[in-house]
């Protein structure tokens, strides 16, 4: 990961929200928009804009599916990148693998996300329930 100054945080507090996928690809999309990456002048920079929507989706997801439920979304915007956080409350480890079959769904989730980030990993607190699973994505040249 890294460590640049960041310039702005941005912080969801999701807990017990109904329809937190929407709402945090809203937040996301907001963020993006005051940053100026949205709307987008050229094509990179909606592609890079629409990775960090996808990956935020990915996350919150993969936390509603597998970890009861998000807790809270940060998105720090850095120099050269866009660092991207969901604390959940589940114990498990989330780990990209090959989609078992392709077209379908289910699967896919940890393994796009590695595909479009420049790193990605979990971090716990020793003696705390849960985790923060983050996504490092470049920003838009």
């Amino acid at each position: 990961m890294l460590m640049d100054q960041a310039s702005d945080v941005r912080t969801l507090s999701l807990g017990e929200t109904s329809g937190t996928v929407p709402l945090a690809r809203d937040f996301t999309r907001t963020a993006l928009t005051e940053w100026g990456w949205l709307p987008a002048a050229t094509a990179d920079r909606r592609a890079a804009a629409e990775d960090v929507l996808l990956v935020v989706s990915e996350l919150v997801t993969n936390a509603c599916l597998h970890a009861e439920g998000p807790e809270e979304l940060r998105v720090v915007r850095y120099d050269r990148t866009v660092l991207l956080e969901v604390t959940d409350r589940g114990s498990g480890q989330p780990a990209p693998r090959t989609p078992h079959r392709a077209g379908r769904p289910g699967g896919h989730g940890m393994f796009i996300v590695q595909r479009l980030c420049l790193d990605w990993g979990v971090r716990r607190v020793p003696g705390s329930p849960g985790k923060t699973v983050w996504a490092e994505l470049a920003s838009p040249a």
